[in-house]
């Protein structure tokens, strides 16, 4: 089963330089030596968040000169994005409780990786501004967003029915956790003095120190704060709405797609 909107070759290799790229902002702080401070990364989010919005740009025209995306897909595009900001109110994060990542899944399985790095990125970005969650955390959102709905479009197209729906909870397990993951990472480095009741010994990065010494206490930070309570209420949350909505969704944007015969050329017949 192929996706309804196709990785054209440019458009591969801009998703993999700019999910490397985006990858680096949040590993840098472990390559090299910097100085933990409150202000976290709020000097530097506002050029992270201007350096997204190049990508998508470009990430979009290489899909449209392409052929993969067009007017159609870029229709689709706003209509999954507003629905998902729609969704998010309606969990917003309490206690892990994510409504947006789900559909997010969905619409990258259907429409490719390309659509769903994009669709992640404005997804977010929308539902930031309904729910009044701009700050700097956001450019890092968005950019674990976009992974998420490009990953969802690279899974193996040969698994239909109910393999399908299990492989898409597998991921949105998955994801659940890795995103925590990243999120935590994009300020831990900045914190000083990180610690819990209920574990004894120091969790907070060092600066200078070796880099898988700072990973083990990353790793023990991340399990301790938020593995059993934000990631695991995340990975609930997708597994619950996947199982309950995932065939319909998954039948409805497949049927919008075939209807709509994005990256197909129209044809006239003569009289």
């Amino acid at each position: 089963m192929k996706p309804a909107v196709r990785l054209g070759a440019r458009s591969a290799v801009v998703l993999t330089i700019a999910s490397v790229a985006s990858l680096m902002m949040f590993v840098w702080p472990l390559l090299v030596r910097v100085e933990p401070q409150s202000m976290q990364h709020g000097p530097d989010a506002p050029f992270v968040f201007i350096g997204i919005l190049p990508v998508l740009i470009v990430v979009v025209l290489a899909e449209l000169s392409e052929g993969g995306m067009d007017s159609k897909a870029l229709a689709m595009l706003g209509v999954l994005s507003a629905v998902n900001a729609a969704l998010r109110p309606l969990g917003a994060g309490t206690a892990g409780i994510e409504t947006v990542f789900f559909l997010l899944v969905l619409a990258g399985r259907v429409f490719g990786p390309g659509f769903g790095y994009v669709l992640g990125c404005t997804s977010l970005f929308a539902s930031a501004l309904l729910t009044a969650g701009v700050g700097p955390w956001l450019p890092f959102q968005m950019m674990c967003s976009a992974w998420i709905g490009m990953g969802a479009g690279l899974l193996p197209r040969r698994v239909t029915g109910k393999a399908e729906i299990a492989m898409l909870v597998g991921y949105g397990i998955v994801v659940a956790y890795l995103f925590g993951f990243l999120m935590n990472l994009w300020f831990w480095p900045f914190i000083t003095n990180a610690e819990v009741p209920y574990h004894t010994g120091h969790i907070s990065y060092v600066p200078g120190a070796p880099l898988w010494d700072n990973l083990h206490r990353f790793a023990v930070f991340t399990l301790l704060t938020s593995t059993a309570g934000w990631d695991t209420g995340r990975a609930i949350t997708n597994t619950a709405a996947i199982l309950a909505l995932g065939p319909a969704v998954l039948a409805t944007l497949r049927r919008a797609s075939h209807k709509a015969s994005y990256g197909e050329l129209p044809t006239f017949a003569g009289r």
